[in-house]
């Protein structure tokens, strides 16, 4: 099996949301340089980078400068598709390795092209004793139908799987789901989680 190289360039789909490693994204396309970027990675099996936008608006209008991004995002993969009543492309995609964005290109139709580099993947490690609370609050959330239906799939024994997860099911602003996305080690992202934990339960 061939290395992926460690850099690529790929499309890019600035969003208000953060996607995590094995997490789920649903999303409705609908302008028409998502509609091709979608088709072409579905024709293609290629995948797009999901990119939280720090300020600014992804809707182009002419002579504006498009959104400010933040330089770390989530290489995504469309698992699932479907047409939707609404004339709208209904994708689910799934979140695969970070990278950081080296340098960005807009094509004719506005859409953004990144010259990436991948993160090293994250160290696999065991969820410590200090961090039960937060597998038991992960099984609580996971009862949940609303995540049930997004089919998860959760290892409740590595801290990587615990972090990702939970970072992305709790009610926490995007700004600060980003810089847990940001961090490389497992146990520290779980540390921080702890500490947001104990400030939502106030």
């Amino acid at each position: 099996m061939s290395m992926n190289p460690l850099t690529a360039e790929i499309p890019l789909f600035p969003l208000g949301t953060v996607l995590f490693q094995g997490g789920v994204l649903p999303l409705q396309i609908f302008e028409p340089r998502y509609l091709d970027m979608v088709s072409r990675c579905m024709r293609e099996d290629k995948p797009f980078g999901v990119v939280l936008i720090r300020a600014g608006s992804d809707t182009w209008r002419p002579g504006s400068t498009g959104p400010e991004l933040f330089q770390i995002g989530t290489q995504a993969r469309i698992v699932d598709f479907n047409q939707l009543g609404n004339g709208r492309l209904g994708i689910t995609a799934r979140g695969e390795r970070k990278f950081r964005i080296r340098e960005v290109s807009e094509q004719p139709d506005h859409l953004l092209i990144g010259r990436v580099s991948y993160l090293p993947e994250e160290p696999a490690l065991g969820v410590g004793d200090e961090h039960r609370d937060l597998v038991d609050l992960l099984e609580q959330l996971l009862t949940h139908p609303s995540v049930q239906a997004l089919d998860l799939d959760i290892d409740l024994k590595d801290a990587r799987s615990v972090g990702w997860r939970l970072s992305e099911l709790l009610p926490i602003e995007a700004e600060i789901k980003q810089s847990l996305l940001q961090l490389q080690l497992p146990r520290e992202r779980l540390s921080e989680l702890t500490r947001l934990v104990n400030k939502l339960r106030g």
